[in-house]
């Protein structure tokens, strides 16, 4: 920039550099693009890593899970070979990343099919019931957290209180058994087992993998209602716990926003108490309720593994049980690695719906 002044100090002329705010822009968003691809990688490539360590820790030998314990040593030599454990372990976990990148797990010693066959048909059974605990958790647990802050130091914060510790303290397994035996059992009101009787199995050509929609798309209607009836017992067990901990959370952030200035003053200019909660105080607590239902979702997912043992619903956590009781390494390997997936997904998409519902995260 050059200068000139007369001698009252009166600027003649300038000539100005105006930097251009558009390549700037552009370069940090490739840094951030970059910083994201770079975590993303490292998280799997940490993630793969955990899983094969996992497969090569578990007290198992994997030629015996394929061959079976009566072989001989020639064909047990051939298999130790085929298998790739003759090299060193640097090698073998290129192998596996090589594998996995492909798309291949493995087979499955128990089913004898592939393993991501395998992951395809029963993962769609776990997401739809963590889709109804999910709603479940969400209907009830954040009316119960708004109620429970505002009512602050009652009868009604105290209950509230009471179920989310109860939430955290009963074993699910034990809970599980309860229900069956009240609701199943005495009352006959739910269905016990399984996704839908086996009058009604094959009945409904699988499209989507979610039982109800699939069962909705083809209007059939008798197979929609009894697939409700099996899924509600143990999607609203499985949602409890979500219930007290979406509760908790949702009144913690509630107690924080209530002692705020802005709810002072909106108070102060005589709004209704329900403006000043729902219009004021809950839009804050949006983006912070996401995050938390996030990590909830796929904490379902991880959580059914007991739930889906007790209701004998044909999910991953039913897969993946009977895979270590059978020592099938290929098995527990994917379930994991897919749960890992999931979890890094849903942590992606709720960053980017923060970004949205707050302008000041971008």
């Amino acid at each position: 920039m050059t200068v000139s002044t007369n001698g009252r100090g009166a600027m003649l002329s300038a000539d100005h550099d105006f930097d251009d705010p558009e390549p700037s822009r552009v370069a940090a968003l490739a840094r951030r693009l970059t910083g994201r691809v770079a975590a993303i990688a490292t998280t799997l490539l940490g993630l793969l890593a955990l899983t094969f360590a996992m497969g090569r820790l578990l007290p198992n030998d994997p030629v015996i899970a394929i061959t079976g314990p009566e072989v001989s040593k020639e064909v047990y030599d051939r298999v130790f070979l085929e298998l790739g454990l003759d090299r060193p372990v640097w090698e073998q976990f290129l192998t596996y990343v090589g594998k996995v990148l492909q798309g291949d797990l493995g087979v499955s010693t128990t089913t004898g099919q592939k393993v991501v066959t395998d992951l395809l048909m029963v993962f769609p059974a776990t997401v739809e019931l963590a889709a109804v605990a999910l709603l479940v958790g969400v209907g009830l647990g954040v009316p119960l957290g708004i109620v429970a802050a505002v009512k602050r130091g009652t009868v009604v914060d105290l209950v509230a209180r009471l179920i989310g510790l109860a939430g955290h303290s009963i074993p699910s397994f034990w809970l599980a058994l309860m229900a069956l035996l009240f609701f199943y059992a005495k009352l006959d009101w739910f269905a016990a087992s399984g996704r839908v009787d086996v009058f009604y199995e094959g009945l409904v050509t699988p499209v989507t993998g979610f039982l109800l929609l699939d069962a909705a798309l083809d209007r059939n209607w008798d197979v929609f209602w009894n697939a409700l009836n099996h899924i509600v017992l143990p999607g609203t067990i499985l949602g409890y716990y979500s219930v007290a901990y979406i509760s908790r959370m949702t009144r913690s952030f509630m107690l924080e926003q209530l002692s705020q200035e802005y709810v002072v003053t909106a108070q102060a200019k005589g709004l209704l108490p329900r403006q000043v909660i729902w219009r004021h105080a809950f839009k804050n607590i949006r983006v912070q309720l996401l995050t938390i239902i996030a990590l909830t979702f796929g904490g379902l997912l991880d959580g059914a593994v007991l739930i889906e043992t007790v209701f004998a619903w044909p999910g991953l956590g039913q897969y993946l049980t009977r895979g270590i009781q059978m020592n099938d390494i290929n098995v527990v390997m994917g379930s994991v690695l897919m749960i890992g997936v999931v979890f890094l997904i849903i942590n992606l998409a709720s960053d980017a719906l923060y970004r949205i519902l707050d302008p000041r995260t971008r």
